[in-house]
């Protein structure tokens, strides 16, 4: 147990904090808690927690503000689990640095699962220079070349610089301003439109079925995920 991660659990209800406290136990974590913003910064500076879990709700501090403090700590990986479900709270925390999002209430296993998903590409690092594998699509970042089913893919530097900003931050939700920044620049990052064109580009290319994606898909409202980490098992909004 001694390799096991570490995880720092952010929560200011106590009992939601014993019982995601016992799960992340149970699945072999090393689990620390906090109840409020100022000991999760002391916990985040003595401990150097692989992973955060943060409630954005805390007593003394906006949640929100601490994703930014957080990760110039360290290199953990940040997954905001509250029970705020605007679309303006979950693409701040993302603009802000946050790796996922999630929702109260939520599905244990689901969480669980994210940490894992977030914790290995955190070991694989946080720059991509290998081949990436999102089911039948390869993307090699170093040398600017995608690949599907064996077959070289043409892309448009657009389309490029979208899947490439995906591939960077597997499995995470990628907001669409981050997403506009990266490929047309900051002056764009406000015409959601442009994004969305290149992502039906990307499906027609890279998708076996267009109309019910599998690899790139949409959090409404919020951005979009390549999917590498098995099934696309979440809702999708294929026509945005």
């Amino acid at each position: 147990m001694t390799n096991a991660a570490r995880v720092l659990l952010v929560e200011d209800d106590a009992a939601i904090r014993r019982l995601l406290h016992a799960a992340l136990t149970r699945a072999g974590y090393r689990a620390s808690q906090a109840g409020t913003a100022r000991e999760a910064m002391s916990l985040v500076d003595i401990e150097r927690p692989d992973a955060v879990l943060l409630d954005l709700g805390l007593p003394d501090r906006d949640g929100l503000e601490l994703v930014q403090l957080i990760k110039a700590r360290g290199d953990a990986v940040l997954l905001v689990v509250s029970a705020r479900d605007e679309t303006a709270d979950k693409v701040a925390a993302l603009d802000l640095g946050a790796d996922d999002y999630l929702t109260k209430p939520f599905d244990t296993e689901e969480l669980l699962a994210r940490i894992r998903t977030a914790l290995r590409h955190r070991r694989a690092g946080a720059a991509i220079d290998e081949v990436l594998e999102a089911g039948p699509v390869a993307i090699d970042l170093s040398h600017r070349r995608v690949v599907r089913d064996g077959a070289d893919i043409h892309l448009t530097p657009k389309e490029y610089g979208v899947l490439a900003e995906l591939a960077r931050h597997p499995d995470r939700v990628i907001s669409h301003a981050q997403l506009l920044r990266a490929a047309w620049g900051p002056a764009q990052e406000d015409h959601v439109e442009y994004l969305r064109i290149v992502i039906r580009a990307l499906r027609h290319k890279l998708e076996a079925d267009p109309a019910q994606p599998r690899l790139i898909v949409n959090e409404l409202g919020i951005g979009y995920r390549l999917i590498t980490a098995g099934p696309a098992a979440r809702r999708d909004h294929p026509g945005r």
